[in-house]
C-alpha cells in the first residue's frame, strides 16, 4: 500500500468542493507539509499534474464531497454485469466505472486509487496508472500481475469462491470415466449393445495437488464418495479433510498408488514441469489425471507419450501453455484425452462481487485486506 496522505485539503473547483489527497512519499515531513500548503493554494490539479506530482514523490488523489468514498475503475469485458451486481448487493455507495476494455478504462482513468478486474488487462494498465495501490483480481489466478514489473500496490486474489464448481466439474469426469459414459456414447452410435460393467469411485485413491480453499472443498466432497483423500504441498502442513499431505519433497512417493490425480497448483517457478515423464511413470497404467489448476505443471510431450502408449487411462485438461491450443496441436488427436475451453471455474460477478465489496469495506476503513498475494510465492 501506498503511504497514507500527509494532509487533507479542501480545494474548489467551479462546480463543487472537492478534497484532495496528498501523497508525499519521497519527501521529508516538512517538505510534504510545504507542498500541501502550496497546492491549497493551487488550481485543482488535472491528471497530468497529477502524474508529474507522482514521478517527483507526490501525487493528488480527489475524492468528490458528496460520496468521500475512493472511486473504483471496473476493468473486464463483462464490467456492467459487475457494475449491476456491485450496486445490488454493496449496502454502502462504491462509486465505479465500468470498462470494457483497456483502451476504456484509459480514456476514463481519473487517478482512481483501486482497479478491480483481470489481471491480464489490468497489467498493462499499471504503468499508466501512477494513483493506483489496491487491485482486487477477478480470477484465481493472477500470473500476468506477478510477471508484470511493478509491484508499488497492494494485490488481492479470491478464494472460497470457485470450490463448488470446480469440484462438480472433478466429481463429474471422475465419474463419468467410472461408468465408461463416453465408451457407451461410441457404442450407441455404432447401434451397439454395450454390456461392459461400470467402476465405483468408492475405496478409491485421489490425489489432490494443492491443499488450499479449492482443493479442500474438493477434497471434501470425494470423502462424501467414500474416496481416500492425499494432498500435495509445499509445506506438507496437514489438512483435516486428507489423510495425509505430503510435501513437495515427496512428489513420487505421493503419486504411488494414486487410482486419480487431480492439480489445481497456481503458476510459480516451483510448480513448473513438476509432472514431467519420470513423475507420470510413478503413476499406475489404470490412473486418471485431471489439470484445472495451471498448465504449466505438466510436460504436454510426457503427458502425450503416457496416453499414446497406455501408461495412463486417461486425463482431462482444462488449462493449457497457449488458449485456445493451436489447431495443429497433438492435443486434439490424444487418445483418452478430454479438452475443456478454461470452464471449470467461471468468474460470475455473483461469486467475485461480494469478495471485493467485503474487502473495499476493509480498505476504506483502513484494516487489513483479505487473500492478499505474495508476489515472491506467487499466490
Amino acid at each position: 500500500m501506498r503511504p497514507k496522505p500527509q494532509r487533507r485539503i479542501l480545494c474548489i473547483s467551479r462546480h463543487r468542493a472537492i478534497r484532495v489527497n496528498t501523497y508525499c512519499h519521497l519527501l521529508s515531513s516538512q517538505q510534504a507539509q510545504e507542498f500541501s500548503r502550496e497546492q491549497a493554494q493551487a488550481p485543482f490539479p488535472t491528471r497530468e499534474a497529477a502524474k508529474n506530482l507522482h514521478n517527483t514523490g507526490c501525487y493528488t488523489r480527489p475524492i468528490d464531497t458528496n460520496n468521500n468514498n475512493p472511486a473504483c475503475l471496473i476493468v473486464t469485458p463483462t464490467a456492467e454485469k459487475y457494475a449491476d451486481v456491485l450496486e445490488r448487493l454493496a449496502d454502502f455507495p462504491i462509486p465505479c466505472k465500468a470498462c470494457l476494455s483497456t483502451e476504456q478504462a484509459l480514456a476514463k482513468y481519473s487517478d482512481e486509487s483501486i482497479l478491480f478486474g483481470r489481471p491480464d488487462m489490468i497489467a498493462g494498465l499499471l504503468p499508466k496508472m501512477p494513483t493506483v495501490d489496491w487491485v482486487q483480481s477477478s480470477w484465481a489466478g493472477v500470473t500476468p500481475l506477478i510477471e508484470a514489473k511493478g509491484r508499488d500496490y497492494t494485490l488481492t486474489g479470491v478464494k472460497d469462491a470457485f470450490g463448488p464448481q470446480m469440484a462438480e466439474y472433478v466429481i463429474g469426469f471422475l465419474l463419468a470415466h467410472e461408468l465408461r459414459v463416453l465408451e457407451r456414447m461410441q457404442e450407441q452410435r455404432e447401434h451397439q449393445w454395450f454390456k461392459g460393467f461400470s467402476g465405483s469411485l468408492h475405496g478409491k485413491q485421489l490425489g489432490i495437488m494443492g491443499t488450499g480453499s479449492i482443493g479442500r472443498y474438493i477434497a471434501t466432497k470425494a470423502n462424501f464418495m467414500d474416496m481416500r483423500v492425499t494432498g500435495l504441498s509445499r509445506s506438507g502442513s496437514q489438512v483435516p479433510v486428507f489423510r495425509k499431505v505430503f510435501k513437495t519433497a515427496e512428489l513420487y512417493k505421493f503419486l504411488e498408488g494414486l487410482d486419480y490425480l487431480v492439480s489445481i497448483l497456481p503458476d510459480t517457478p516451483e510448480t513448473a514441469n513438476l509432472l514431467d515423464a519420470q513423475a507420470l511413470r510413478r503413476l499406475p497404467r489404470h490412473a486418471y489425471f485431471i489439470n484445472i489448476g495451471r498448465s504449466n505443471v505438466v510436460n504436454d510431450d510426457a503427458l502425450i507419450d503416457a496416453l499414446t502408449n497406455a501408461r495412463l487411462a486417461g486425463a482431462t485438461l482444462d488449462v493449457f501453455d497457449e488458449e485456445p491450443i493451436a489447431q495443429d496441436s497433438p492435443l486434439w488427436d490424444t487418445p483418452n484425452l478430454s479438452i475443456t475451453a478454461h470452464i471449470a471455474a467461471v468468474s460470475l460477478p455473483s461469486l467475485i462481487v461480494p469478495i471485493f465489496v467485503d474487502n473495499y469495506r476493509r480498505y476504506i476503513n483502513e484494516q487489513p485486506l483479505h487473500y492478499v498475494v505474495d508476489f515472491e510465492a506467487g499466490y
